[in-house]
């Protein structure tokens, strides 16, 4: 029945299904292109030597993208409800990693500590994660002379971190216009 009024009839789920989907989100979409982020970063023409991110290093990347999309859900989801799914999906993560959960939240919050410290005083997420690779990778080294004085990203590079990060921000609003959370 296509009426046009896709809005008024969502299907119902879960926010453990939010939270299990945000985890396979995140883990397949790292998985599967991981390799091609390292070649776009160690290929970058705004960086004078060529950087050596190993196609399987992927720890500081995954943390960035969990720790982006997790405080992400607040955008999406109503108070209350965006706690409860955060408090899922750490319970998910803590389960993948056989850690328990307060050490688990523990790693995302330092790692949302980390976005606030290098991107004050702005609070664009997007930016933050962007950086966060940046710093995490160590590649300031590998940028002109004058960048790599100041530590800082080089504004073309980090634009084109930007690029790449921007694939790895999942888009609940398309989800929410076709399913409602479960009481």
């Amino acid at each position: 029945m296509a009426l046009g009024f896709p809005t008024i009839f969502k299907k119902k789920v879960s926010e453990e299904k939010v939270a299990e989907l945000f985890v396979n989100i995140v883990f397949n979409a790292v998985d599967s292109s991981f390799e091609d982020v390292a070649e776009l970063i160690n290929n970058d023409i705004n960086l004078v030597e060529r950087p050596t991110v190993a196609s399987d290093d992927t720890d500081n990347f995954l943390l960035v993208i969990i720790a982006g999309n997790y405080r992400l859900l607040e955008d999406y989801f109503d108070d209350g409800q965006d706690d409860r799914i955060r408090a899922l999906v750490v319970k998910r993560l803590a389960s993948v990693y056989e850690i328990p959960e307060d050490r688990m939240q523990k790693v995302i919050d330092d790692m949302l500590g980390f976005f606030q410290k290098i991107n004050f005083p702005s609070k664009n997420i997007h930016y933050a994660m962007s950086k966060a690779v940046f710093y995490k990778y160590d590649l300031a080294k590998y940028q002109k002379e004058y960048f790599r004085n100041l530590s800082s990203p080089d504004p073309i590079f980090l634009k084109h971190l930007d690029e790449i990060i921007d694939q790895f921000i999942i888009r609940w609003d398309h989800f929410t216009e076709k399913y409602k959370i479960a009481d």
